[in-house]
Formats: structure tokens, C-alpha cells, sequence
């Protein structure tokens, strides 16, 4: 089985040595998401916002696998601050609304061009 890999103008092209997306078998694995609009370059301010930009991210990324949101089965959250995790809850149910996938959030020290939220996930195709 070998893998394919998934790359989209509608999400941001790749910070370092690693693709948007892969796929092997019925399965898409996204990239960490930085809340990085891809028309412009640029991340907005406030958690919310970005929450809001990564998960628009990763949404791309798995469409131009051929994938969904609805699809997704694990997603992965990082933080820089676990005192937004209610922040980031309520934008996450804008894209999750029912049948939600397994997750897990996780403050971490520092994420690439210190964004407040990064976001992965893993979908079904």
C-alpha cells in the first residue's frame, strides 16, 4: 500500500519538510494546522479567530482528499493556553455537530510563529 499525498492552494503551503495531507488506504491524515488565512498569509488575532482559520484548514485539506469534517475520526487540539479550551469548544462545534470524532486538547509550551492553536486531524475517505 503506498501513500498519496495530499497538497491544496486552499489551505497554507507547508512551513517546513512536510506535506498538507497523506493518504494510505481509506485514510486521511492532515498536517498540524496553523491558523494561517492561504490567500493572504496572514493569522488573525484572538483564539477564536485562529480556531476558527485552522479548522477552515484542516476542512481543505480533507476535501481535497476527498474526505469531510463528518468524516474525521480523531482530531487533535494544541493550545498555548488551556484557559481557552471553552473559547475553542465553541468554535469547534461550528464544524463538529454530532457524531463528534474522538479528541484530544493539549496546552503546549509554543507553537510555530507563535500561533495560540494548531489543529490536526485524521478522517475516513
Amino acid at each position: 500500500m503506498s501513500k498519496q499525498i495530499i497538497s491544496t492552494n486552499n489551505a497554507p503551503a507547508a512551513i517546513g519538510p512536510y506535506s498538507q495531507g497523506t493518504i494510505i488506504g481509506n485514510l486521511v491524515f492532515t498536517s498540524g494546522q496553523l491558523p494561517i488565512d492561504p490567500a493572504t498569509g496572514v493569522m488573525p488575532e484572538g483564539v477564536a479567530a485562529q480556531a476558527e482559520q485552522s479548522l477552515k484548514n484542516v476542512q481543505a485539506i480533507l476535501e481535497a482528499a476527498g474526505s469531510s469534517m463528518d468524516k474525521a475520526l480523531k482530531v487533535t487540539v494544541f493550545m498555548a493556553d488551556m484557559n481557552d479550551f471553552a473559547t475553542v469548544n465553541g468554535v469547534y462545534e461550528k464544524y463538529f455537530k454530532s457524531d463528534y470524532p474522538s479528541r484530544s486538547a493539549v496546552q503546549v509550551a509554543r507553537l510555530p510563529k507563535d500561533a495560540l492553536i494548531e489543529i490536526e486531524a485524521i478522517a475516513a475517505i
